[in-house]
């Protein structure tokens, strides 16, 4: 499957916003995907929105105010996810290099987002727990150790969030 691919080096991988695990489609998705991929015609792209349109929304996001406790745990998630650094015995103990600041600046970025998106005026704490996953997951690797004893990096997400649960 990765014959041929090499991994991405941590400097490189940091730079992507989020890391999505997409799961097999069920049944029926897969069954329109193989038809409306495999035929003759085309599926056209729709356009939904211009470029000026994006840019007002990056705009608007970046507007969004956010509180200060909501940046101290931004802050405090993030640096506690460092093994060199962290009061977590299992981020010192199974993690081999953690988050550099581009993590607190995707989790800054998505939690307005993801306030702006649910309709709310500011970010808050769920906000920081629901994309601290998909955010950190790719910007930490476990020790060789903690893989082979089965430790995720889910778990130790987990408990980097519970300092702000």
């Amino acid at each position: 499957e990765l014959e041929g691919t090499y991994p991405l080096p941590e400097a490189q991988l940091d730079r992507f916003f989020m890391q999505v695990d997409v799961e097999y489609p069920d049944l029926e998705a897969e069954r329109q995907i193989m038809i409306h991929t495999t035929g003759v015609s085309e599926a056209a792209p729709a356009q939904v929105m211009d470029a000026a349109t994006l840019i007002a929304a990056q705009k608007l996001i970046r507007q969004v105010p956010v509180g200060e406790s909501v940046a101290e745990a931004i802050l405090s998630i993030v640096r506690a996810g460092r093994p060199e650094s962290s009061d977590i015995d299992e981020v010192q103990k199974h993690v081999s290099w953690g988050p550099g600041p581009r993590a607190s600046q995707a989790l800054m970025l998505g939690v307005r987002a993801r306030a702006v998106i649910e309709g709310r005026l500011a970010p808050s704490i769920d906000d920081i727990l629901a994309l601290a996953h998909p955010i950190l997951r790719h910007r930490m690797a476990l020790t060789f150790s903690a893989r082979a004893e089965g430790v995720t990096l889910e778990h130790v997400i987990d408990r980097m969030c519970e300092r702000v649960a």
